[in-house]
């Protein structure tokens, strides 16, 4: 366990600061207060930064934060201070990679909230409980949308006999008269 690198947390938060998506991995943030308290400070911390283009690497709270921007929405990786920086840049570069794959490259909060489902999901396949499963984007968003399919599927098959019911019923009274 102690040579495989962890993640303390992943946030998606608003220009504002507020959350849209977060997930945190450890308890080094008990309560709520003290999670949103974390967000808040972070998002001040690094809001006068221009981390539009690349990847931002900052040291925080004696941990390691690496977030980047993207339209409305601000990403951020936290991972503690003997982690490697290379190796947390790379999961938040496969998760804003992913979510501009999910969101078919419109990266805002509405569109984000609207698919809030899909955010989730690709959270869950790229960090489980603060262990980094995945970082290549194609295959997380693959992922993703092979479970979104999946629940469709169930929901088709669930119509198909729905309507295999409602024909058996039509066949039923039809000979019954």
């Amino acid at each position: 366990m102690e040579a495989c690198p962890s993640i303390k947390n992943i946030l998606l938060l608003d220009s504002d600061g507020k959350r849209v998506a977060v997930k945190y991995y450890t308890d080094d943030w008990p309560t709520l207060a003290a999670k949103l308290a974390y967000e808040k400070s972070v998002s001040t911390k690094t809001l006068k930064t221009n981390a539009r283009s690349e990847a931002e690497i900052t040291m925080f709270d004696s941990y390691i934060v690496v977030y980047k921007f993207v339209q409305d929405l601000h990403f951020f990786v936290t991972a503690g201070v003997d982690e490697n920086e290379l190796i947390i840049a790379t999961v938040l570069q496969g998760f804003v990679d992913a979510v501009e794959l999910l969101l078919r490259n419109e990266v805002d909060k509405r569109t984000a909230l609207e698919n809030l489902d899909l955010i989730l999901l690709c959270l869950d396949e790229i960090v489980d409980g603060g262990i980094i499963l995945e970082t290549d984007a194609s295959v997380i968003a693959g992922k993703v949308a092979t479970h979104s399919l999946e629940g469709v599927g169930s929901l088709s098959e669930q119509t198909i006999s729905q309507a295999l019911a409602t024909a058996r019923e039509h066949l039923a009274r039809s000979l019954l008269r």
